[in-house]
């Protein structure tokens, strides 16, 4: 599994890609990238805070179940998951930004 999470380090979507090095990066929060959890590995993780952020693309269309499932089993382990489309991500950027610093702010995070 931690091969497989290097591995998508490595080679990240252009919308992961955008999240992490024009945002997640520079919060004060520590972000961990494609971090193995359970039998999963999630897109982001703020371990302080305890919020996986997942960026989805076209293959999550063929197997909306497995998200589901998947979801359940993070919140079973006390994770708040926050799913966003790739084409959010980058089109959409600013106001994906706002929605995760609503959860942020929840935990007396405040923008620079």
């Amino acid at each position: 599994m931690k091969q497989r999470a290097r591995e998508l380090r490595n080679h990240p979507t252009v919308a992961e890609n955008k999240l992490w090095f024009e945002y997640l990066r520079q919060i004060p929060h520590k972000a961990l990238r494609q971090k193995p959890i359970g039998n999963y590995i999630v897109d982001f993780y703020l371990p302080q805070i305890k919020i996986v952020i997942e960026v989805d693309g076209e293959t999550h269309l063929r197997d909306i179940g497995y998200d589901d499932k998947r979801t359940k089993e993070l919140e079973r382990l006390g994770l708040k998951v926050i799913r966003f489309w790739n084409d959010d991500v980058i089109n959409g950027f600013v106001e994906v930004c706002k929605i995760i610093e609503g959860y942020l702010d929840k935990n007396d995070y405040k923008s620079p």
